[in-house]
């Protein structure tokens, strides 16, 4: 059974940053993609990362590219988001995710973390 555990989330001010980190169990990802998308109150789940399990090729949403950076690590099976400068704008819930496309539709994933709430205050 596939298992996606986020844990990292929770409440800093405007200008601070987090890292969220992810634990994948339950079978091997070669060739997949990993990546996060964040859910807003009243908002559709939006792309913000995603990174290829064998290549570490990243992909970036343009509202976050040059403040956070998305890594993996193969031999712990873990994915992993680094936040910095982060905006009253981020603050949603951040899930993990693992998909066989690389792609920015939530649609084409196939399996899914709980969620991990990110607050930004200003």
């Amino acid at each position: 059974q596939v298992q996606l555990v986020e844990s990292g989330g929770g409440s800093v001010q405007t200008g601070g940053s987090l890292r969220l980190s992810c634990l994948v169990s339950g079978r091997t990802f070669s060739g997949y993609t990993m990546g996060w998308f964040r859910q807003a109150p009243g908002k559709a789940r939006e792309f913000v990362a995603t990174v290829r399990w064998s290549s570490g090729y990243p992909d970036y949403a343009d509202s976050v590219k040059g403040r956070f950076l998305i890594s993996r690590d193969n031999a712990k099976n873990t994915v992993s988001l680094q936040m910095n400068s982060l905006k009253p704008e981020d603050t949603a819930v951040y899930y993990c995710t693992v998909g066989a496309m690389a792609a920015r539709n939530a649609d084409d994933y196939d399996y899914w973390g709980q969620g991990t709430q990110v607050t930004v205050s200003s």
